[in-house]
């Protein structure tokens, strides 16, 4: 069974770690009331302290380099199930024909029947 992703808002997650660091209460108390995952709060924190203000936000500038890696990274998944397809597309009129599977030999074989 696969669980689904959640994803909290940034108010949410500094709401969290200030209710951590006010309340006096343990991290597993807290994320067991919010209903989130063991030690969430623990990397939120660590999150904000090494971040500031700005650590939950996305990060949005990518420069150049990294926006053609993206692209070429596109491209060659594009790619990849263009060749996946053509390779299907090839396999199928050639196994219908039922010569994929035997290799052509130029061998006469004589079978001779047993006598009894």
């Amino acid at each position: 069974m696969t669980t689904k992703r959640r994803k909290y808002t940034t108010d949410f997650k500094r709401e969290a770690v200030q209710l951590w660091q006010t309340s006096g209460r343990t991290a597993a108390e807290i994320e067991q009331e919010l209903g989130i995952s063991a030690g969430l709060l623990g990397r939120w924190k660590r999150k904000l302290r090494q971040g500031g203000s700005t650590a939950f936000e996305p990060n949005t500038t990518l420069s150049a380099e990294q926006k053609r890696i993206r692209q070429l990274e596109r491209e060659l998944r594009i790619a990849k199930m263009e060749r996946d397809i053509l390779k299907k597309a090839v396999a199928i009129p050639s196994a219908s024909s039922g010569q994929a599977s035997r290799p052509q030999t130029n061998e006469i074989r004589v079978y001779r029947g047993s006598s009894r």
